[in-house]
């Protein structure tokens, strides 16, 4: 050949879609003096190849082994060759290991093969008899029905791929792809029989009579189930097992289950096991009642005692699309016609909220973040989400209409438009994205011949897939596709199930579908609402009416609704989203950010949903949404900034009572905004704790301003007071529902004593009035003082340093180790801070001293636990609990922190590592209990966030330990997994602390 003519022909190569020209110009070389004809011969039919490079390299690699089965091929039909190898290097493997089977490429005109041509071809490859067993029950046979599946599999694939509108043909093509799946079950059954009644390794030997009467129906779920079967699917079965009468009475019912058993195996061993051929795919019998702790094989009455007395709402959710696939026909009728009706009754049970749930988490179920963007099936917007759309609709209306009981999603589809459950038009739309989405599953699987739901990855790749799929003209185009149908089919998702919601309480245009008030109920009921006639009305309050205000809503609740469903508590979420929108009012910010800002919407829903202590807080402070959309607006601020904020307002009000309402109003605004911190996950525990003694110190500064002015005269100026936070307080470390633990102390410093003492009390009487929040608590709480309860309230610094040396207790010293002082004079602070530090920091601590405070620690945990509580649940003073940790550094630091100056801190954590580090407490252990202790910190501030009140108990209610987990970001469902890891992480902090607080 010259130059001239190579150049043209490479030419035309890239013409047909040949990249890699240079191999292809060799390999073309290769096969025509192999095969004895032209390249134009060979070339043939090329330019309908999605890869032609790979179809070209696997045209040579099977001549090479048989040169003359690929010849035949090309003169009888070289496009269709062509076409099958282009789309499929699983398939150009299989040639390569059986080349005869080129003799059995079909034309692309080639129908489809029908149930029964399947049944029988493959009931031939086995040569099974009229009795159901084969000639043989070697894996020859085994091989023999792997490679006519194979044959068969690559008809289907033809007719595909050749379709004009591949499109148009996927539900004939995966209707096609289940039967194929049960007729090479049934072969494989037949295999199976001959193996049990041969006494095959691993099967027993069982007489062939018993072996003929043993009944065993193959029941198909899923997508077997519907008939709309991939081309390398999991092929989900269920077993059911049977006899004769004659059998049952000869033998009995459990040898009879036993021999069905064996056949089970050996059907599926037939299908899936290692063999010279490999296998077809997996069958995965998981699905059966108990999953894979339950009996592979059941007798039909075990299979309805199970469902009648232990089945759960998702198992017969699971059997929505089950039907008779192999064996015995009249057996397996039997099982779907007893069961079907279950399916639909499992709508009306308690748990089928919860099930819904089950439902939505396989929609979302874990996928590695790298291929989230490539997941054609599990991914946003994917082939589960349409699927997870049509069977909820379904199960919430099947119950009452046996009219949409589908087991296909096309046809589901086409039954609920012809009933009147979703428009036609958004049925169309989302109809036609399953079908494409399928299409594109089906190519990217024909590629290898295995199970895979990823696009492509790589520009050739995806370019590849456009050729095979008819979809696109490129790469750019395939994905530019697939990027559109993701977002149609997470707006139609909602306009599908939410919309038609405000139809049964809202005006809504003619043209959309409509629902009654009963269909509306039953939708929210399904997705989680406790009170769906309460959120009727509240829907129809928020989007009733004409107002632009009443339309933006209109067009808003849909997704609100569906991220409502999501939360913790939908319905109080609802209600709360009702009186904010009250509040605001005509507030024209406030919709245009929920409509044109979806992150804030959400984050709202989020937050309403998830916390009543935010819901309550947000009434009073509505316009704490717009925080929802600015990043910075949920952090939390800096002590300088409140403390300047503070002054203005002391300045700004004239009265003691005006400035203490605005001081509060300050308060309570910044606890929101931190409440949202800890809800969104943008906080920390440490940031949380610090944030919350930041708020509740500059309360305290502020009110003690306040008040001097009000109480202290000019005269009496010279006297120093201070506020010394004690407990959590003083160590930095409040959630949300803690007391603050203070002393109070002054000085006279020159008036007179008495005189002193009066106006201290006084300031102190004011420091507690003025502070008080009826909305959210604030209590100052002086317990910690010297003789307790008993004690006075407030002391002269020479007081104090008076008690301490003559008569204070182990248990005061043990809780001056977390003073600080927060509020009044810097010099009376500095000056109690070195009385504390000798008490506290002593140079040498008493054996008694050490063994009363472990006196006292047991005395706790015996007398303060309330009655009737589960101690193991209480976080605070319960085993490993945060009291726990909390003692055992306070003695750490009380024994050693003379010597040890890192031990002197207030902070818990800060004190751990101390003495971690100074060889006190191992590693291992300081992790443990460091562990315990910041979980504790977040369930009892959760706990609070949840309820709206405080509680230092592990709840036992599974709803309410469930929420308390979604607010720490387990995922949904997860109140088992909440008090698994309590009880864990505490019981370890707790041997840790036995070990080294009492030695």
């Amino acid at each position: 050949m010259s130059a001239g003519e190579r150049a043209s022909g490479r030419t035309a190569l890239a013409r047909d879609g040949f990249s890699e020209l240079g191999d292809a110009d060799r390999l073309l070389g290769e096969l025509s003096d192999a095969l004895a004809l032209s390249r134009d011969e060979i070339l043939v039919g090329a330019d309908g190849a999605a890869d032609p490079d790979a179809a070209l390299s696997a045209l040579a690699r099977i001549a090479r082994r048989d040169a003359s089965a690929v010849a035949a091929a090309l003169r009888r039909g070289g496009a269709t060759l062509w076409l099958l190898l282009g789309a499929s290097n699983g398939f150009a493997d299989f040639y390569l290991r059986h080349p005869d089977e080129l003799a059995h490429l079909p034309a692309a005109a080639t129908p489809l093969p029908t149930g029964d041509e399947l049944v029988a071809e493959l009931r031939a490859a086995v040569e099974a008899d009229a009795d159901g067993f084969a000639a043989r029950g070697d894996e020859s046979a085994w091989v023999a029905l792997r490679t006519r599946y194979r044959r068969l599999l690559a008809r289907i694939a033809v007719f595909d791929l050749a379709a004009p509108d591949p499109v148009e043909v996927l539900p004939a093509v995966a209707a096609a792809l289940a039967d194929a799946a049960g007729a090479a079950l049934e072969a494989s059954l037949s295999v199976a029989r001959t193996r049990v009644a041969g006494g095959a390794p691993g099967t027993g030997l069982f007489p062939r009579d018993q072996v003929a009467a043993t009944r065993l129906a193959i029941i198909g779920m899923g997508k077997t189930g519907a008939r709309e079967l991939n081309y390398v699917s999991d092929v989900d079965v269920i077993f059911v097992g049977g006899g004769t009468d004659a059998l049952v009475a000869e033998i009995g019912e459990s040898r009879v289950i036993d021999i069905a058993t064996r056949l089970a195996v050996q059907t599926m061993r037939g299908i899936s096991g290692i063999e010279v051929e490999p296998p077809l795919w997996e069958v995965d019998a998981n699905l059966r009642p108990e999953g894979k702790q339950g009996a592979l094989v059941r007798s039909l009455d075990s299979h309805l005692a199970y469902y009648d007395r232990w089945a759960k709402s998702w198992e017969f959710q699971a059997l929505l699309k089950a039907r008779p696939l192999a064996g015995d026909r009249m057996l397996g009728a039997a099982y779907v016609e007893a069961l079907q009706p279950k399916v639909w009754t499992s709508a009306a049970r308690e748990n089928f909220v919860d099930s819904v749930q089950r439902m939505r988490e396989r929609v979302t179920e874990f996928i590695p973040p790298a291929e989230v963007p490539y997941q054609l099936k599990l991914g946003p917007g994917g082939i589960r989400d349409i699927e997870f759309t049509v069977q909820l609709l379904q199960l919430v209306h099947g119950l009452a209409d046996d009219r949409i009981r589908q087991r296909g999603t096309l046809d589901a589809l086409e039954a609920l438009v012809a009933e009147g459950y979703i428009g036609r038009g958004d049925a169309a739309a989302f109809a036609r994205d399953y079908r494409m989405l399928r299409v594109l599953e089906h190519r990217v699987q024909l590629r290898e011949l295995r199970r895979t739901h990823l696009m492509p990855q790589t520009p050739e790749g995806l370019r590849v897939l456009a050729r095979a799929s008819h979809l696109a003209s490129d790469g750019p185009g395939i994905w530019g596709l697939w990027e559109g149908i993701k977002r149609e089919v997470r707006e139609i998702h909602v306009r599908l199930f939410y919309r038609p919601l405000l139809s049964a309480v809202a005006a809504l245009p003619a043209e959309e579908q409509q629902l009654s008030t009963a269909q509306a109920h039953d939708r929210l009921a399904a997705i989680g609402f406790r009170d769906p006639a309460g959120a009727l009305r509240h829907i129809g309050a928020l989007t009733g009416g004409l107002s632009r205000k009443a339309t933006i809503q209109r067009h808003l609740m849909p997704i609100m609704i569906r991220w409502f469903a999501d939360g913790v508590d939908p319905d109080y979420g609802l209600l709360a989203y009702r009186r904010i929108s009250e509040r605001l009012g005509d507030t024209p910010w406030f919709l245009r950010m929920l409509r044109d800002s979806s992150g804030a919407a959400e984050r709202l829903t989020h937050v309403l949903s998830g916390s009543r202590y935010i819901g309550e807080l947000m009434e009073w402070i509505p316009e704490s949404v717009a925080w929802l959309d600015s990043e910075d607006q949920l952090r939390p601020r800096s002590g300088v900034a409140l403390q300047d904020e503070a002054r203005a307002i002391q300045t700004r009000h004239e009265t003691i009572g005006d400035a203490m309402r605005a001081v509060r109003n300050l308060r309570r605004r910044e606890l929101l905004r931190l409440a949202f911190g800890a809800i969104l996950g943008t906080l920390t525990i440490e940031e949380l704790a610090e944030g919350l003694t930041t708020v509740s110190e500059v309360t305290i500064q502020a009110t003690l301003r306040a008040v001097r002015r009000e109480i202290v005269p000019p005269e009496d100026a010279a006297l120093d007071f201070s506020v010394i936070a004690m407990g959590r307080f003083g160590g930095g470390e409040l959630g949300f529902g803690s007391d603050a633990d203070v002393l109070y102390v002054y000085d006279a410093n020159g008036i007179d004593p008495e005189r002193a003492h009066e106006l201290s009390r006084q300031l102190v009487a004011g420091l507690r009035n003025y502070s008080e929040d009826q909305r959210v608590p604030f209590d100052l709480d002086a317990d910690l003082r010297p003789e307790g309860r008993n004690g006075p309230l407030v002391r002269s610094l020479d007081s104090y340093a008076e008690y301490y040396r003559r008569w204070s207790l182990s248990w005061e010293a043990q809780a001056l180790l977390r003073a600080r002082g927060v509020a009044g004079s810097v010099t009376l602070i500095r000056r109690f801070m070195a009385i504390a530090d000798e008490v506290r920091y002593p140079a040498h601590v008493a054996v008694q001293d050490l063994r009363e405070i472990k006196r006292i620690k047991a005395r706790v945990e015996n007398e303060r636990l309330p009655q009737g509580v589960d101690r193991t649940r209480h976080v605070k003073l319960g085993p490993g609990g945060l009291s726990d940790v909390e003692w055992l550094v306070q003695l750490l630091q009380h024994a050693h922190a003379h010597a040890l100056p890192g031990l002197r801190t207030t902070s818990t954590l800060d004190a751990l590592e101390a003495a971690r580090q100074a060889g006190l407490v191992p590693d291992a252990a300081a992790a443990r209990l460091a562990a315990s202790w910041r979980l504790a910190s977040r369930l009892r501030s959760a706990n609070t966030l949840l309820s709206g009140q405080t509680s230092d108990v592990l709840p036992t209610d599974r709803a309410k330990l469930d929420g308390i987990g979604r607010l720490l970001e387990y995922p949904a469902r997860s109140a088992t997994l909440v008090d698994e890891e309590w009880l864990r992480t505490s019981r370890r902090a707790r041997r840790d602390f036995e070990k080294l607080f009492y030695g």
